[in-house]
């Protein structure tokens, strides 16, 4: 497959794909679920929740990181992931405007 040509797209579609993209995992989703459920910020137990390798695991909260949808904080040697709400409200304000500006005048 070809290099997506980004430079031709305006800002607003290269962040959306660009969210698209990491939400497109099913372990992301279901990391997001189990962060976002829980009352604290949670540790090591993603791993033991999700039932992936603890490397896997690391790989998709980097990936998570990368578009600042959650906030690791470092407590001695665990790292305890919560949700950034703004970045998490700032995404639902950019998917309910692009859903809703999308016509569905079509067929």
């Amino acid at each position: 497959m070809g290099i997506t040509k980004t430079q031709i797209f305006n800002a607003k579609q290269n962040e959306l794909a660009t969210i698209f993209k990491v939400l497109a995992n099913p372990a992301r989703i279901a990391i997001l679920q189990y962060i976002s459920n829980q009352k604290s910020c949670i540790c090591n137990d993603i791993v033991d929740e999700i039932g992936l390798a603890q490397p896997t695991i690391s790989q998709h909260l980097k990936e998570l990181k990368s578009i600042d949808l959650i906030k690791g904080a470092i407590d001695g040697k665990k790292v305890c992931y919560c949700i950034n709400l703004k970045k998490w409200q700032a995404i639902q304000g950019l998917l309910n405007s692009f859903f809703d500006k999308t016509k569905f005048n079509c067929c």
